[in-house]
């Protein structure tokens, strides 16, 4: 799989094993087709309003629903070894079924963040940022020991 990321004026490519770095990302496409978190979060309402499940959709319940989700997406990994997790790729059934997974957990979350009126593309940034410092490259390159145990 491709990921291509309109930055700024300019697309850049990379592919899913390269670290894409997102800041001053505008636009995600994914196979082709434009992904807008404001349009998303749109759909999202306008999903839920549909049907009048808006009644349900408190931050406790979208964050037990999203917590749930992780799960099942935790639970496709589960018993499998490293080497087998990473070529859950060659599997169209099981990749299917971790791309569905992935897709509830980003709906949830961006449900969530919609009903507390959380910017998620600034909060994302504003962590990313942080992450940076926290981890900076000469500290951290090849290094899995978390920040404050250094």
């Amino acid at each position: 799989m491709i990921l291509k990321l309109l930055l700024s004026s300019q697309l850049r490519i990379y592919t899913e094993n390269r670290d894409i770095g997102l800041r001053d990302c505008l636009i995600l496409k994914l196979n082709e087709e434009e992904m807008n978190l404001i349009d998303i979060q749109q759909r999202l309402r306008k999903f839920a309003e549909d049907r009048n499940w808006d009644q349900f959709h408190s931050p406790k319940n979208l964050s037990m629903a999203l917590a749930a989700e992780a799960a099942e997406l935790l639970e496709i990994f589960q018993w499998v070894t490293e080497e087998q997790s990473k070529d859950i790729v060659s599997s169209e059934k099981e990749i299917a079924h971790v791309k569905e997974e992935i897709a509830d957990v980003f709906i949830y979350l961006v449900r969530l963040a919609d009903k507390l009126n959380i910017d998620i593309e600034k909060e994302v940034f504003a962590k990313i940022a942080l992450n940076e410092k926290k981890y900076p490259i000469e500290l951290s390159k090849d290094n899995a020991v978390k920040y404050n145990r250094r």
